[in-house]
């Protein structure tokens, strides 16, 4: 590797991400979903004509990528490493030699997307009940579905063959920055999100990565997962 090569993008990197503007454009952008630029620099609070400016220099990092479809122009996370590496980051902010003390508003430190996958109380509970049953196993920073959690995945509706030849890792511990705990990243944290909204076990509110834990979920969870 070179060094040289390797610390000059890496404050590359960090700059674009340092930007104040930049850095609420990427947070926003952290619940997986696609947003127009209007939208984005209104998040921002930024005007049009200098949003195109951190746009670019966002692409230019890869960063974020662009999608057009017809007139507009959207705007969403390059990538799953991208999101962990933005959640990782907002870890870093809340460090403090002090006891932990959540101060994440109610409503997103219950539960709320981690770009494609579900973090917070609700996933980091999910995260222990899985391990605790069995079903899946530690396999060095990744972990795999035992033989008892491919039957009892699939009897609730994950096709685990179909998460299985996703190209891309297929679960692993990723820390939840306002738990401080581990939730289930990857294409089976991906899918069990995808179980949960299908369900209805939560919702999402609009504009914001919360989820709500509804009614529903809360009987649909304790007796699929036992949380």
């Amino acid at each position: 590797m070179d060094v040289e090569a390797a610390d000059l993008s890496l404050a590359a990197v960090a700059g674009a991400i340092a930007d104040p503007a930049r850095s609420k454009m990427l947070c926003a952008l952290l619940d997986g979903h696609a947003r127009t630029a209007t939208e984005l620099a209104a998040l921002a609070d930024i005007g049009a004509s200098s949003a195109s400016g951190h746009f670019a220099r966002l692409r230019e990092q890869g960063l974020v990528e662009m999608l057009v479809q017809g007139r507009h122009r959207y705007y969403r996370l390059a990538n799953a490493q991208v999101a962990q590496a933005l959640e990782s980051l907002l870890l870093l902010t809340q460090h403090s030699a002090a006891p932990f003390k959540p101060n994440t508003p109610s409503a997103l430190r219950q539960a709320r997307t981690c770009y494609d996958h579900c973090a917070g109380e609700v996933a980091v509970k999910l995260h222990d009940a899985l391990l605790k049953a069995g079903w899946l196993n530690e396999q060095g920073k990744d972990y795999v579905i035992s033989e008892r959690g491919v039957e009892s995945l699939n009897s609730l509706g994950i096709d685990v063959d179909a998460v299985r030849q996703q190209r891309r890792r297929l679960a692993y511990a990723c820390l939840d920055w306002s738990e401080r705990a581990p939730h289930i990243g990857g294409a089976l944290g991906a899918a069990l999100l995808e179980l949960m909204l299908t369900r209805g076990w939560v919702s999402r509110h609009l504009d914001s990565r919360a989820l709500k834990l509804t009614p529903k979920g809360v009987g649909g969870m304790a007796k699929a997962f036992g949380v």
